[in-house]
């Protein structure tokens, strides 16, 4: 029997560079407080975000992943050309299809490299980590563009006190390459379907069409308390499942990064991992809001630009959110 031939793949993946892209304007607690009947004071006790950055009418999350992407790929090192893949986690793009992943990979020069988008929310980028190491290593591609992007602004409903005050607008980018050593470990990933209505949006699009415009616009909401319970007992399991698969503890990691969620369960999960004081936690929330798929590779790239000397340590990443789906794994610095 004729035997089929396969690629040849990599010991291990890398995380080579970052890209990180922000909403231009800033809005402040102040901003948004009134219509939720709140005040700048009960959003900083409740989530921990001071102001949150949003994107001016007419730039989109595909202008913010350009933009983002662009920079990974200048400070990885390598031409558009050699990207073997482009994944895109978001639930921002402007239509249903095609792929904000596609559009973008003709915006950056990795035309004809296979994109596509992952729908996995607050997850998202740990699933694609997740993938382009695979990919990586199983040879179907040599080099990985990971991004998240999110324009959450357009979801946010002003007079929603369950989530709107807390969403922001970015993309972060990451590329991948090949290793001789690990630099991901294995990912704990997965869903719980059985808490799909904690967060998402408020009505269905067909709800929006068939109303002729008696429906508002779908917008963002959450169940407050079940995602706080479910973020801070379920996902800390989750946490450390993906140090112990990596192989060492807590005392061998370098940085914390968490999606950007809330303040409060970002600091309840690295109370019950009883994370050493040297491991940097990340909490780009406070100047950036939530951006879902974006808030992991935007907190690590700013975790990185205040302190470079973590370059090359290992940082524990997770990510959890809308239906109900999460990810971690542990991921060597750039």
């Amino acid at each position: 029997m004729t035997a089929l031939h396969q690629a040849a793949g990599h010991p291990g993946s890398r995380i080579l560079a970052f890209g990180a892209a922000r909403g231009d304007m800033i809005v402040t607690n102040e901003d948004i407080a009134g219509p939720i009947n709140s005040s700048d004071e009960w959003i900083r006790q409740r989530t921990g975000v001071v102001e949150r950055r949003r994107a001016s009418d007419g730039v989109e999350a595909i202008d913010l992943a350009v933009d983002a992407s662009k920079q990974a790929i200048e400070n990885a090192g390598i031409d558009p050309k050699q990207i073997g893949a482009v994944l895109v986690s978001t639930i921002s793009n402007t239509v249903q299809t095609p792929s904000l992943a596609a559009l973008l990979t003709e915006r950056v020069g990795a035309t004809p490299a296979p994109a596509y988008d992952i729908s996995a929310a607050c997850a998202g980028y740990t699933y694609g980590i997740a993938q382009a190491d695979a990919f990586i290593r199983s040879g179907l591609a040599e080099y990985v563009l990971v991004v998240g992007a999110e324009k959450l602004s357009q979801f946010a409903k002003p007079t929603d006190r369950t989530i709107s005050f807390l969403l922001g607008d970015g993309a972060g980018a990451a590329v991948l390459g090949p290793s001789d050593d690990p630099g991901v470990a294995a990912t704990v990933w997965g869903s719980d379907g059985s808490k799909w209505d904690a967060v998402g949006m408020d009505s269905p699009l067909a709800a929006y069409r068939d109303g002729a415009g008696a429906v508002a616009w779908p917008t963002l909401r959450q169940e407050g308390q079940t995602v706080f319970r479910w973020a801070v007992w379920e996902m800390a399991k989750v946490a450390q499942q993906a140090i112990d698969v990596a192989g060492i503890t807590a005392d061998d990691l370098a940085a914390f990064i968490p999606h950007q969620a809330n303040i409060r369960i970002i600091d309840e999960l690295a109370k019950q991992l009883k994370l050493p004081e040297h491991v940097a936690i990340a909490r780009d929330i406070v100047t950036t809001g939530n951006t879902s798929a974006a808030s992991i590779p935007l907190a690590a790239h700013a975790l990185l630009a205040e302190h470079p000397e973590l370059s090359g340590g290992l940082a524990l990443q997770i990510g959890f959110g809308a239906g109900l789906v999460f990810g971690a794994q542990v991921v060597r610095l750039p």
